[in-house]
């Protein structure tokens, strides 16, 4: 592997980085501040500030502030303005975001930059849809003269906590709605992807929109869960494991906030014999090797027609052999490192685990630490067979490049199969008969199921979980609708 190497672009600080608070830039409360890990090379490339309850405090009266003061007095037009012009500036700026990115969570800067249309399209698609929102006029049954109304509006401050694993695609996707709908926002990166989160507050505020409306407050989860608790916070969007999601919940449930929540997953990839094994093979590939396994609708359990299943096995594992791995900054890099220390303590006991269980490895199925790969945090692309249900394995979310391959011989029970399990998120099914594929995807519990593809997301479409990979949905209108408030309006006319 070559020496790869690059500084933070000049808008990121390399040395200590702020809390973001009613559009300043303030010390952490505690005095505490963490390092924020180049996962190629385990070396600091930024410190960042340790929020904490106080914080937190500051941060949610900025946003009431800003909820009741200067962005209520926002049009509708005025926030599709001001999202349209953040667009602008995000597209202007995005390969330095991407940068950032890659350099504090990993992922290779190849598919970092790709994303930059989604993002872009996500935040002119939100700023269209604040047009669109209205209420109704409603006919009643009272017997005076009464005329009925809805009128829409926003649900408040919103606490927003967001995943490392795509941190400016997770800070745009969730707040872009929230801004269309009026609400006012404190913004909880994780403590491994914060640079991204707070340069997209500064440039909310170069686009117009009011200090005090995005709010950035980072740190570790005591500051998610002082934000989840706190009673000035009326609805918190989270995305991440489903036991933080659990904890988040938790927290909400004494002020009875309102909650969407996109959670875990451990979805089927489901490979009929009739299916076109040149599309299928190479996506499968995808779905679980992409930015190392580390997305919440990894197509980790792959189920395969027993008619086809050895040679699906044998060509998944050709294409996995040629995934290039190395640094992030590369552009041929297909695979870069685990995004921290404890992530790949994590996915490496999996790797310990599946031998012991009785699963085969093959493909992969270690950590690689030969060479420069030594310096960072790097596990090879895998492959299970002889995979059961019952394995943990085959279970738990291991969330890392590890797929299980298993046969099967009916529809039926492909299907009950892929739905004996506690996750709900996604899933996928391949073949070219359209009447077995819309049945597959009528009766698999999840809540979105590609057929004949795997991970393609668009801000048009609801994205979203059954059983415990989640509530609500995110994309479309539905994700606006999550941020407002539906209230009824009486008037007597003949008053």
């Amino acid at each position: 592997m070559n020496d790869f190497s690059a500084a933070l672009p000049p808008q990121f600080d390399a040395g200590r980085n702020l809390l973001l608070i009613d559009g300043k830039k303030v010390e952490p409360s505690g005095g505490q501040w963490f390092d924020a890990i180049d996962p190629c090379t385990g070396k600091a490339i930024a410190q960042i500030a340790e929020g904490d309850a106080r914080d937190i405090d500051r941060a949610v009266a900025s946003a009431r502030a800003a909820f009741e003061g200067p962005w209520s007095r926002f049009k509708a037009a005025d926030r599709q303005l001001v999202l349209l012009r953040l667009a602008d500036l995000i597209e202007r700026e995005f390969d330095d975001l991407a940068l950032a990115d890659t350099l504090e969570m990993g992922r290779p800067i190849t598919p970092s930059k790709a994303i930059r249309s989604i993002i872009v399209r996500a935040l002119r698609h939100f700023a269209g849809l604040a047009t669109a929102i209205h209420g109704y006029t409603l006919e009643n049954s009272a017997p005076v003269e009464l005329m009925s109304m809805t009128l829409k509006e926003p649900v408040g401050v919103v606490g927003v906590i967001i995943p490392w694993n795509g941190p400016i695609f997770s800070a745009v996707w969730k707040c872009a709605p929230a801004l269309a709908a009026g609400c006012t926002i404190v913004l909880k990166p994780s403590e491994r992807g914060s640079l991204t989160p707070l340069r997209f507050a500064e440039l909310c505020l170069e686009a117009g929109i009011p200090p005090g409306v995005v709010n950035v407050m980072t740190g570790h989860g005591g500051a998610g869960a002082a934000l989840s608790a706190h009673p000035d916070v009326d609805k918190i969007s989270f995305t991440g494991s489903c036991g933080t999601g659990q904890k988040i919940i938790a927290a909400s449930a004494a002020t009875v906030k309102k909650v969407t929540m996109e959670l875990g997953g451990k979805s089927p990839n489901i490979i009929f014999a009739d299916a076109n094994l040149d599309l299928a093979v190479p996506m499968a590939a995808s779905a679980i090797f992409n930015n190392s396994g580390q997305v919440c609708s990894a197509g980790s359990r792959i189920f395969v027609e027993r008619a086809i299943h050895d040679e699906f096995v044998a060509r998944l594992a050709e294409v996995g052999r040629h995934y290039v791995i190395g640094h992030s900054l590369d552009p041929a890099t297909q695979v870069g490192p685990i995004v921290s220390d404890v992530q790949f303590e994590r996915v490496c006991g999996y790797l310990d685990l599946a031998p012991r269980e009785g699963a085969s490895i093959l493909l992969g199925g270690s950590a690689l630490d030969e060479g420069d790969l030594a310096r960072g945090f790097y596990v090879a692309p895998t492959v299970l067979g002889n995979v059961h249900d019952d394995m943990r394995v085959a279970r738990e979310e291991i969330f890392g490049p590890v797929g299980c391959v298993m046969p099967f011989d009916t529809m039926e029970e492909v299907i009950a199969r892929a739905n004996a399990t506690q996750f709900g998120l996604a899933g996928a099914v391949w073949t070219r008969d359209i009447s077995r594929a819309m049945t597959v995807a009528r009766r698999v519990r999840a809540g979105t199921i590609w057929i004949n593809h795997y991970h393609t997301m668009d801000p048009g479409v609801p994205f979203g979980g059954y059983k415990m990979s989640g509530s609500g949905r995110e994309g479309g209108f539905d994700h606006v609708e999550s941020y407002l408030e539906t209230k009824g309006v009486w008037v007597r006319t003949d008053a």
